[in-house]
């Protein structure tokens, strides 16, 4: 059971933001089923990213702020992550210590034998500090504000212009 967010007492929406400051990463991963009947090529790779969001959130000096993921169009399956650096994104994705590089090479070699059963995309978009703004209107935490937590919308300021530093 879901429960819905506390409203003011005057019975106006609740609007929130996201309580993010400073620069910020946000991070799309996703993968394709490309060939729904090649599940050998295709399942690993969706095993293996489980343990590593629950690796990266066990720690916290990894960087990561906070994770989704959602079904995209058919047969992608989508995440999205925040960071704290971009250095912080990329020193993990390449400690060979930790799960991300070892399921990176294994990927690969399977990638090769599969002749594109499955797809696999990332993006990384380096936002500054006080260049994203996020409203949320009756919602729980969810997305950046899940992440770095929420706060009264009218602290970043009444409109998105004056949130996002605008005139």
């Amino acid at each position: 059971m879901t429960s819905r967010p506390p409203q003011p007492e005057s019975g106006a929406p609740s609007r929130t933001t996201a309580a993010a400051t400073g620069d910020l990463v946000v991070f799309v991963l996703g993968m394709r089923i490309n060939r729904l009947r090649s599940p050998r090529d295709w399942v690993p790779v969706s095993r293996a990213m489980a343990p590593m969001i629950r690796e990266l959130l066990a720690d916290r000096e990894s960087g990561l702020l906070g994770s989704r993921t959602r079904l995209g169009p058919p047969r992608v399956i989508e995440l999205i992550q925040y960071w704290e650096s971009p250095e912080k994104l990329l020193a993990y994705a390449s400690d060979a210590r930790r799960r991300h590089r070892p399921a990176w090479a294994a990927f690969n070699r399977r990638a090769r034998e599969s002749r594109g059963a499955v797809g696999i995309y990332h993006e990384n978009y380096l936002v500054p500090a006080g260049r994203y703004e996020a409203v949320y209107v009756d919602m729980p935490p969810y997305g950046l504000a899940a992440a770095t937590g929420v706060r009264p919308v009218g602290d970043r300021g009444d409109t998105a212009a004056a949130r996002l530093g605008l005139p």
